[in-house]
Parts: C-alpha cells; structure tokens; sequence
C-alpha cells in the first residue's frame, strides 16, 4: 500500500509531500491543474523513463520519493528484493526514490540501498496497477490474461511447472544420452586405434619425469669418462699412490715401536691410506652410476620420444596418457551399454510426457470452467455500466506444441464485442477510450478477490459518463478498494463522493510562477469541492445541497 509520496521540482510542483491511506481516495480538480504531473512524478518512482522536461524550470534537479508499507507488499516483490540483495527489515516501510539532473542522467535508491531503474520496473506492477483510458498494459494487455484467470481459478501452477520442468529435463537428459552415444559410435574406429596404441605403449605414471633423470645421469657420465678414467689409474697397478702409501705404512710398522714420533707418524700414515681407500671406493662407484652405455641411451631418448608425441597426440601431458586409456575404455563401454541407458532415460520421457499432459489437461478443463464464471461475472457488470449491448468473453483455446510450456498449453485472451452481432475481437482494439476504462472496472469488480498489485489506481475512468452511470463507477470503485487501496482521478462528483479521501489539485500563479499544489480536504472542503463539481464555477446553495446529498449517500 502506498503510504506517502513525496515530490520536489517536478515541472509545476515545487515541494509537496502527501499521506495515503488505505481504501478510496480520490482525486479532483480543474482540468489542467495538474493531475497527470502528480501521475508522472509517481511513474518515475516506478522506473519510467527520467525524462529532463520533468525538472521544473530554473532548477538542477528534481526528486521523488515514494513510501510503502512493506509487510503488507505482494510475495513476488520479496522475491525480487532478495534476487537484487536489496535488504528491508520486517516494519520498516519500503522507501523507493528517484532522483534526477536537469541535464539528463538519473539514480535511484531503495532504502537508500543504490538500485537501477530496471528493478523499480520489475517491482512497478507489484507495486501499483494503473488503468486509464490509453493504457495498454494490465488487464488490457494479452500477455497477462492467462495468469489473471488462473488466479479467478485458484489453479496450482507450482505442480504445473514442476512436471513440465522433470519432463524438458528427462528430455534433455535423453538427448545429450543419445548425442553422446552417436558421437561415441562415430570414433569407435578411431578410438580402437588409439586405445590400441596407448596399451602398446603402456605408459605408467611418473615414468617421464624417472626417464628424464636416467637420461640425464648418462649424459653427465658421458662427459666425464675421460676424468674418471684418469682417475682409476692414479689408482691402478703396483706402483699407484695408494700402493705407495701401504708399501711406506708397512715399513713404518716395523720401527714405529722405536719412537713415539715414529708412532704418530704411523697413525697419520694409517688414516691417509683408510681415506684414500675410501677415496678409490667412491670413484668406483661413480663410475658405475654415471658409467655410459650409447644403446642404453638410445632406448631412453625413444621411449621419452614415444610417450611425448603420445602426449601431443592427444593433447595432454605424459602422466595423464594412463587417465586417457580409462577414459577410452568407458567411452567404448559406454557404446556397449547405451542402449539400455537409452531405454530408461525414454521411459523417463513417456512418463514426463503422461505427467505434464495430464495435469495440463486437468488444467485446460479448470480455465473452461473459470473462464465460464467469469463471463458471467463480467456479464453482471456490464449493463450498470452503460455497456448492456456489450458482451464479454474469455477465450481459452489450444497452442501449438511449440508454444507449451510451464504455464500450461493454452492461449487465454479477453475479447469483446460492443454491439449485438458485432464479431468478438481483442479488448485493446474494439472498445473505444470510455468503453475500455469501463470494461476494465467490470473485469476488475470480477477478479477483485484474486489479489493484483498493492495500490491500484483509476485515470479518469468516468470521462463521459454521468449520473447513474458514475455512481455505478463510484460503487464499484468502493468495492474494490474495500480492504485494499484504489486511487481514482476523477471529474464525477457521483464518483468523488465515495472517497474515503478526498485531495484536490489546484494551480495557482504568482506573476510568472506557476505552482501546482494538492491539499487533503476535511469534511467541510469535500461538500465545496463537490459542489463545484456540480455547479461549475461559480458554487450555487443548490449545489452544496445537491453535495450534500451526494455524500449522505454514501
């Protein structure tokens, strides 16, 4: 429900900050004053269009301010509040602003939370439904007569969407089932060959990296043979240092008792002959680990050779070539067992398929019926009126296939025919601008129990009409806002009557000022604005009594 509203520069309105209330309010005032501006300045709240003739003269900028009380919104705008992270604590009032420069550019705010304008379009039919003579969206608009009547239905749309949703998925899952299998018979061949060549190959994991080190230690060996082998001989034969240093520890061994010098000299002589022992040991070993063997080396290079023109083959690494030959083996067992995997992902279908068209059907049969009702409650509407050569009827026919979906596989659409034997043909094209305001109220007064948007507001809808004809409107505009919040423009005093409240735009000039100003009436203001109503422009004591009839009436 909108709460308050709050403008500041918006063309004629210098500063004007307004309360609402819920059930009818009504507004009035001479044409001209500045009713569409109060209109406009709200549609920009709602994410219309910032356009910079909206800013009044002489100003940088322009702003509005919207207010409404939140725990009493629509579930969808909850919904879409949480989608866009936009936080409103429970109590709180939803405060939506606009805000916009003289020379273009705009930014709006939600709880003072940065938003785009996108979102307050998305929340706009949630928020605020409006119906005047040209409008082209709610109730005229064909998009959204098959939600309206499946509300008037009280229909389950949840299941709905749930068994079409398990239906397309069963048949994307056989689909992308069948595409894989099709595509896995096509490389069969290939496949074979390749797994074939992988198993000859039988490449292990880490084999690279134990390869590359075996090929490097040859290759070092290679470039020091000559060192090594010049080393060995130092080593080699009767006359080698490490037999002259034996031949001299033996020698000192037999006189060393002679002298403690001769002793230490020994032992000196001993430790030289163990460390160039150890000395020798350890080139004899390098000499085997870094020995060069050319053939050995040979199958290194080929078999590292090997495994990386695998690995470029087929687009990976050496040590994911084992993966590659598991991922072949379930590719072709997958060929193997398709058919039976196809079998139960089509019986998944089927099924899908029996679930969907029946809960459709069921659902076809409850829009006939809804759609029969409705009619009829229409039909009640039409002759208070003014509309009693009119008739009213919902279309419910069958779409192609193609066009099913979550929403079921019917075509829904409101259609009109404004004269007795007239053909039937869409509300938005046959009723003239009085006639499709009415017909609107007579479709809402029918579809008032099943929910809409919080505020719902009526432009003008009595243009044209008059006496029990505006206060068949001003009746059924009653009605509808009876527990809810209804906002009507209006010219009839039949109609302003049944406000619950009353504001009245006025404009006024002060030399080349222009001001637009609206006031919320008391009692007192309500019989002279009516009675103005009435009388024109000068009030008459017949038309304040004719006022005060009007309201006792009510």
């Amino acid at each position: 429900m909108l709460t308050a509203l709050a403008i500041r520069n918006i063309v004629l309105i210098e500063a004007l900050d307004l309360s609402f209330c819920e059930g009818l309010g009504v507004l009035t005032g001479e044409t001209g004053a500045g009713k569409s501006i109060l209109l406009d300045a709200l549609g920009l709240a709602l994410g219309a269009r910032a356009e910079t003739g909206l800013v009044r003269s002489g100003e940088d900028q322009a702003s509005v301010v919207a207010s409404f009380e939140f725990d009493r919104l629509p579930a969808p705008i909850r919904a879409l509040l949480n989608e866009a992270e936009v936080d409103v604590e429970p109590g709180e009032p939803l405060l939506i602003k606009r805000r916009m420069k003289a020379d273009g550019g705009s930014k709006a705010f939600i709880n003072d939370q940065p938003v785009g304008a996108a979102l307050l379009r998305e929340l706009a039919p949630h928020l605020v439904e409006l119906h005047g003579q040209h409008d082209d969206r709610g109730l005229v608009n064909p998009r959204g007569h098959r939600a309206l009547v499946d509300r008037y239905a009280g229909a389950d749309m949840a299941a709905l969407a749930e068994a079409w949703t398990a239906w397309r998925s069963a048949v994307d899952a056989l689909a992308r089932a069948k595409g894989a299998i099709a595509q896995a018979a096509e490389d069969r061949d290939l496949l074979l060959a390749h797994l074939a060549e992988l198993t000859t190959l039988e490449p292990q994991s880490g084999e690279e990296e134990q390869l590359a080190g075996a090929r490097a230690t040859m290759q070092k060996g290679e470039r020091l043979t000559d060192d090594l082998t010049e080393l060995a001989k130092l080593w080699a034969g009767s006359d080698s240092a490490l037999a002259g240093l034996r031949s001299a520890a033996r020698r000192l061994d037999r006189i060393a008792g002679e002298h403690p010098l001769l002793a230490e000299a020994l032992a000196a002589l001993d430790r030289a002959v163990i460390e160039t022992s150890e000395a020798e040991t350890s080139l004899e070993r390098a000499a085997d680990a870094l020995a060069h063997d050319p053939a050995a080396l040979d199958r290194i290079e080929l078999r590292l050779f090997e495994l990386r023109a695998a690995a470029r083959k087929h687009h990976c690494q050496v040590d994911d070539l084992p993966q590659r030959m598991r991922a072949m083996r379930d590719a072709l067992d997958g060929i193997e067992h398709g058919e039976a995997e196809l079998a139960a992902l089509e019986a998944a279908v089927a099924a899908g398929a029996e679930a969907y068209h029946a809960k459709a059907e069921a659902l076809s049969a409850k829009r006939r019926t809804a759609a029969v009702k409705l009619d009829a409650a229409v039909a009640q509407e039409l002759a208070p009126l003014k509309l009693d050569a009119a008739q009213f009827r919902t279309s419910v026919e069958p779409l192609g296939e193609e066009q099913w979906g979550p929403g079921g596989t019917d075509k829904v659409e409101f259609l009109i025919s404004t004269n007795p034997g007239a053909p039937f043909g869409p509300l938005n094209k046959i009723a003239s601008g009085g006639e499709l305001s009415r017909f609107i109220l007579a479709l809402k007064v029918a579809l008032a129990e099943q929910g809409g948007a919080a505020t719902v507001i009526f432009d003008e809808i009595d243009r044209g009409v008059g006496g029990a004809v505006a206060s068949a409107i001003g009746e059924r505009l009653a009605r509808l806002a009876s527990g809810g919040q209804l906002l009507a423009v209006t010219h009839s005093p039949q109609v302003a009557a049944r406000g619950q409240q009353h504001y009245v735009i006025a404009k006024s000039s002060e030399g080349t000022v222009t001001r637009t100003s609206v006031h919320l009436l008391d009692d007192a203001g309500r019989q002279e604005e009516i009675a103005r109503m009435l009388s024109g422009a000068e009030v008459t004591p017949e038309a304040r009594a004719q006022a005060d009839r009007l309201l006792e009436r009510v």
